[in-house]
C-alpha cells in the first residue's frame, strides 16, 4: 500500500492526472453556481419589477376609482333633488334617478302613474324636507318632509335606502317613499264635500241668488225602445247635437236603470199655468216638456240650480256662474276649485265671488286591499260660503225695468243722504237663469248678435251729459266767482255766437226767456247762458274744478265704472270746446252713478257722497268729495233744479207732486259725427231727487236712454220716471 501509494512515478502521474480531473469538475460546478446565482438574481430583479408594476398599478385604478367616486352625488343630495322633481312633477326624471333592480324591476309607466295619481290627488304643493341625517355605512337617509294638500297639511318622517353602483348610488323605490307604511296594494283616497254657495239678498231680504228648482231632463236607457229614434228626436226638441247623449250614455257608470241627465230646463210651475196671462214663452215650454215625456225612456226630475229670481230685472247687476274651465283651474290654481267647481262671471257673483265661493271639505286618507280605513293623512272641514246682502231694494230695480225694458238706456238710483245703491238698470236685458240651464247655439247667437246690444251693460259706460251737467257748471261758476247768478246775459234769440272767428257754429237753445239769469236758464235749461258762462270761467278753472269732483279718475264703489271726462285729451284745446262743455256737450262724457253722486251735493251742504253696494244695519253717510262746494252754492243751484219740476215751465215739470218737493234737471245731449251732422241721434237724461232729508223714502234717481230724437226727447224720459215715482212713493 505504502509502495504503490508512494510510487514516484505512479504517484506523480497519478497526482498529476487526479489534479487534472478534479479542476475541471470545480469549474463546472463553479460556473453551475454562477449561473443559478444569475438566475436568482435575475428572478428577484424580475420580481421585484413584477411587484413593482403590481403595486404601482393597483396605486394607479385606486386613485382613478377614488377620483371617480369623489364626482358621485351623496344619497342626501340625490334625495333633495328627487324631492324637488316631486315638486315639479318630472317623473321620468325621478325614475332615472333609481336602482331597478333593487327597486323590483318597476316600468315607467307603472311608476309615473302611481306617483302621479297620488301626488296630483292629494293636490300637494309646496313640498320641504328638512332635519336630514344620513347613515354612510348603511346607505340609508332619515328625513322630515311636509307638503300641502287640498285638505291641508301632510307631514311625516320617513326614509331613504340607496345602493352604491358603478355609476353612483341609486335610491331604492318603493310605495312607503310616496308615504310611509303605503303598500302597493294600497290607495289613497280623496273624498270631497262640496261647499254650498252663499246666497244674495237685498236691503229687505228678498232673494237675488240662490238656490232654485229647475227640470232635468234625461233618459233610462233600459227604457229606450227605439235608441237611435229616441235620441234623434230628444236632441231637436233640446236643440242639442246628438252625439253629446250619446256621449252621455256612453260614461262608465251609467246602467239600464241608471237616470242620465241629458239637460237642465226651466221648471214649469202649475200656478205660472193658471195666470191670468201665462207668458208664451213658459207655454211652449209647457209644450216641449210634454213632447220630451211622450218620447219612452225619457224621464224629467226636479234638480237644485243656481236661480235668479229677478231674471233680466237685475242680469246686469247680479251677473251668473257658470262651471269652471281649464284656464279657470290654472288660473285659480291653489284657490280649492275642482272641476265640479262654479264660479262667477259677471255682476256681483263676480264681485263677491271670494266670499261666496265658500270652502269644499276635503279628506285624505288610505285604505287596504279591503277598502278598510288604514290611516287618515289630513282632514278639513267644509265651510260654506257666506250670504251677501246686497242695498239694492228688489222693488225699485223691478220698477225701473219694467219702465225701461223696451229702451236702450240705464239708470241709477240711490239714497242721497246715505250712498246706499238702490238700483242699477241696464235695458235691454237677457236672463241670467239662461246660463245655469244651458244655451243651445241658436239661443247665443240670437242673443250675441242683436243690434240692440242685451249683453252690454250701459250703466257702467260714460256717456255725454247734454243739459244734466248745467247744475255742475253753475255751481262751478258760482264757486270760482265767474258767474254773479242775477246777471243778465241778454236776449238772444235761439242761436248765438261768440264772433265770427266761429265761423259757421252756432250755439243753439229751444226757448226764448228774459231775463237771462242762472235760475231761469236752469228752468228753461238754455245752452247759451251756460254756454257764455263757461266762456267766463274759463278752460283752466272749468278743468280744475271738474277734476276737483273727480273726472279722470276712478268712482270709489265696488263696481268698476268707466271715468267721467271733460275731453279725450288732457285739456280743453278750443273756444268751442269750452263753450259746449259749459252746457255738456263736445267732449264731455259722465258716467251716470258719478252724476249722480255730484247732484247728491246740492242737498248735503256740498258734500258729495260716496256710493256703495253692500248693506249695513246703521247706515252713515261717507263723502266721497267733501266740500265739493260751499253749502251757499249747492243752495242756490238746489232751489234752481226745484223750480225745474215744480215750475209749469220747467222742463222736469211732469214729475211735480203736491205732497212733496222734488228737485230734478233733465238734459238731451246731441250724438253727431261732425258739426254738420243732422241725422245724428240724442240721448235724453232726467235726474231727480227728494232733497228734504226728512223724506220717509229718500231717492235720487239718473236715467239715459239712448235714440230719444223724434219721441220727445227728455221729455220721453220724464214721462217714464213719473210713473216709476208714483210706485217708489206708493201713491
Amino acid at each position: 500500500m505504502e509502495i504503490a501509494r508512494g510510487c514516484p512515478g505512479n504517484l506523480t502521474g497519478d497526482r498529476k492526472g487526479t489534479k487534472i480531473k478534479m479542476g475541471q469538475k470545480d469549474k463546472r460546478r463553479k460556473k453551475r453556481r454562477r449561473k443559478k446565482q444569475r438566475e436568482r438574481k435575475i428572478f428577484a430583479v424580475a420580481a421585484a419589477v413584477f411587484a413593482a408594476v403590481l403595486l404601482t398599478g393597483a396605486a394607479v385604478y385606486g386613485f382613478w376609482f377614488f377620483n371617480k367616486e369623489r364626482g358621485w352625488k351623496k344619497p342626501p343630495e340625490l334625495l333633495t333633488e328627487y324631492m324637488d322633481c316631486v315638486s315639479s312633477g318630472e317623473y321620468e326624471k325621478m325614475y332615472g334617478m333609481l336602482d331597478l333592480e333593487f327597486s323590483g324591476n318597476i316600468n315607467l309607466e307603472d311608476f309615473v302613474k302611481r306617483n302621479s295619481a297620488i301626488y296630483e290627488g292629494m293636490e300637494m304643493q309646496n313640498l320641504k324636507i328638512e332635519e336630514v341625517e344620513y347613515d354612510e355605512e348603511k346607505m340609508a337617509v332619515k328625513y322630515f318632509t311636509s307638503f300641502q294638500t287640498a285638505a291641508g297639511t301632510v307631514s311625516f318622517e320617513n326614509e331613504a335606502y340607496f345602493i352604491k353602483g358603478e355609476e353612483g348610488y341609486g335610491m331604492v323605490w318603493e310605495d312607503g317613499l310616496i308615504l310611509p307604511g303605503l303598500k302597493p296594494e294600497d290607495k289613497v283616497k280623496v273624498s270631497v264635500t262640496e261647499a254650498e254657495r252663499g246666497e244674495i239678498y237685498d236691503r229687505n231680504g228678498i232673494l237675488l241668488a240662490g238656490k232654485g228648482i229647475a227640470s232635468s231632463v234625461g233618459i233610462v236607457p233600459g227604457k229606450l225602445e227605439d235608441r237611435e229614434g229616441a235620441i234623434r228626436e230628444m236632441a231637436e226638441l233640446l236643440e242639442i247635437k246628438p252625439e253629446s247623449i250619446e256621449k252621455s250614455l256612453s260614461a262608465s257608470w251609467v246602467k239600464d236603470d241608471y237616470f242620465v241627465p241629458i239637460k237642465t230646463v226651466a221648471k214649469v210651475e202649475e200656478l205660472d199655468l193658471i195666470a191670468a196671462e201665462p207668458s208664451e214663452a213658459l207655454l211652449k215650454e209647457k209644450e216641449r216638456q210634454e213632447k220630451l215625456l211622450a218620447v219612452p225612456g225619457v224621464m224629467i226630475s226636479d234638480t237644485e240650480v243656481r236661480a235668479y229670481p229677478l231674471a233680466d230685472g237685475a242680469a246686469h247687476l247680479i251677473g251668473y256662474v257658470q262651471n269652471v274651465t281649464a284656464e279657470d283651474l290654472e288660473k285659480h290654481a291653489g284657490e280649492g276649485y275642482t272641476a265640479n267647481s262654479v264660479i262667477g262671471r259677471n255682476g256681483m257673483e263676480a264681485l263677491f265671488e271670494k266670499e261666496l265661493k265658500g270652502k269644499n271639505g276635503c279628506r285624505i286618507y288610505i285604505v287596504d286591499e279591503n277598502g278598510d280605513l288604514k290611516q287618515e293623512l289630513a282632514n278639513r272641514e267644509v265651510e260654506n260660503g257666506k250670504d251677501v246682502k246686497l242695498t239694492i231694494d228688489a222693488r225699485m230695480q223691478l220698477i225701473l225695468y219694467e219702465r225701461l225694458k223696451e229702451d236702450e238706456g240705464c239708470s241709477v238710483a240711490i239714497n242721497p243722504f246715505t250712498g246706499e245703491t238702490l238700483a242699477l238698470i241696464s235695458t235691454p236685458s237677457y236672463d241670467d237663469n239662461q246660463f245655469i240651464l244651458g244655451m243651445s247655439q241658436n239661443q247665443w247667437d240670437s242673443l250675441n248678435g242683436d243690434e240692440r246690444q242685451p249683453l252690454y251693460n250701459r250703466f257702467r259706460q260714460a256717456w255725454c251729459p247734454g243739459s244734466s251737467l248745467k247744475p255742475v257748471t253753475a255751481a262751478i261758476g258760482l264757486e270760482t266767482g265767474a258767474i254773479d247768478p242775477k246777471e243778465d246775459y241778454g236776449k238772444e234769440g235761439l242761436s248765438w255766437q261768440k264772433d265770427s272767428s266761429w265761423g259757421s257754429y252756432y250755439v243753439t237753445t229751444l226757448h226764448e226767456y228774459e231775463p237771462a239769469v242762472l235760475e231761469k236758464a236752469l228752468v228753461y235749461s238754455d245752452n247759451i247762458y251756460f254756454a257764455k258762462a263757461a266762456l267766463k270761467i274759463g278752460a283752466e278753472n272749468l278743468e280744475e274744478n271738474f277734476k276737483k269732483l273727480g273726472f279722470h279718475e276712478a268712482v270709489p264703489f265696488e263696481i268698476t265704472m268707466a271715468s267721467s271726462r271733460y275731453s279725450n285729451g288732457e285739456t280743453i284745446e278750443t273756444e268751442i270746446q269750452l263753450a259746449d262743455s259749459g252746457y255738456g256737450q263736445g267732449q264731455m262724457l259722465v258716467n251716470p252713478l258719478h252724476l249722480a253722486c255730484i247732484y247728491t251735493a246740492f242737498c248735503n251742504g256740498g258734500n258729495m257722497i260716496k256710493p256703495y253696494l253692500t248693506f249695513q244695519e246703521e247706515p252713515q253717510a261717507q263723502w266721497w268729495i267733501p266740500g265739493a262746494f260751499s253749502a251757499d252754492t249747492a243752495n242756490q243751484v238746489l232751489e234752481g233744479m226745484k223750480k225745474v219740476v215744480n215750475s209749469p215751465e220747467g222742463t222736469g215739470y211732469g214729475v211735480h207732486r203736491e205732497d212733496m218737493v222734488l228737485a230734478g234737471k233733465t238734459g238731451t245731449a246731441e250724438i253727431k259725427d261732425s258739426k254738420e251732422d243732422t241725422l245724428g241721434t240724442e240721448l235724453g237724461w232726467f235726474v231727480v231727487l227728494t232733497p228734504d232729508e226728512g223724506n220717509e223714502r229718500p231717492i235720487l234717481i239718473v236715467t239715459m236712454v239712448e235714440d230719444v230724437k223724434e219721441r220727445g226727447g227728455s221729455g220721453y224720459v220724464v214721462e217714464k220716471i213719473s210713473r216709476v215715482l208714483e210706485l217708489w212713493f206708493g201713491k
